[in-house]
């Protein structure tokens, strides 16, 4: 059976990097976001990898966009959940839209996605589902008030499944990224911090590739990953 791994959320960064990576170890990737142009740029340079246009928020269709991996691809063996972002404002600050949106991205988007590739990871001898989190998921600053609840909701809904899927060998995990990205964007606007600053987008695949390649007597569901001089 070929092996087919789904990256939800991809684009400069670690989604890019993860794609990249899986590419890298002969699994065929279905890279999902909603910006199609970028997918079919990116597909160009990457070996195995495929375009499909999604946004996660859109739940009406996941159903559709997963049997038309199987279709193409053939049934996926591991799901990266990387769709994430959030709206950083206070409790007091934030609307009831903020919070509500940060839980369709980072909770929803996630539970629809597990839904509809289990039929498909079920059909393997061994699965894997990692999610990319951040340290908001196990601290809520005074100013991500909708963001880090959302993440934190995910984390929580990462153990459950965890729990349950574990005994069908089915290996649930979250990757806690404590740093700033590596990407244009961050550089520019800090542009005094060394390059030791920046978490590498590669460095983060290589934790996800890890995890997805644990022995089943040792498996880790939480691994937070930061650089060397970050404070913590």
């Amino acid at each position: 059976m070929d092996k087919v791994c789904v990256v939800i959320g991809v684009g400069e960064g670690n989604g890019e990097a993860l794609v990249r990576r899986f590419s890298e170890e002969g699994y065929r990737v279905a890279m999902l976001a909603r910006s199609r142009e970028y997918l079919e740029s990116l597909a160009q340079s990457v070996a195995n990898s495929h375009a499909f246009s999604y946004d996660a928020t859109d739940t009406d269709k996941v159903g559709e966009t997963f049997k038309a991996i199987e279709k193409q691809l053939g049934p996926v063996s591991v799901l990266l959940y990387n769709a994430g972002g959030g709206v950083f404002k206070s409790a007091v600050d934030a609307s009831l839209e903020d919070f509500e949106a940060n839980w369709r991205l980072n909770v929803k988007g996630l539970v629809a996605a597990t839904q509809a590739a289990l039929p498909q990871l079920r059909q393997h001898d061994r699965a894997s589902i990692v999610v990319t989190s951040a340290s908001a998921a196990l601290r809520g600053r005074a100013n991500t008030a909708p963001f880090a609840s959302a993440k934190a909701a995910q984390r929580s809904l990462a153990q459950s499944l965890a729990r349950q899927l574990g005994p069908e060998k089915i290996h649930v995990g979250i990757v806690v990224i404590d740093g700033v990205v590596d990407l244009p964007r961050t550089r520019k606007a800090m542009s005094d911090k060394p390059d030791d600053f920046f978490v590498q987008p590669s460095a983060v695949a290589d934790a996800v590739w890890m995890l997805t390649q644990q022995d089943p007597s040792a498996w880790t569901f939480e691994l937070d990953v930061r650089p060397f001089g970050e404070s913590w």
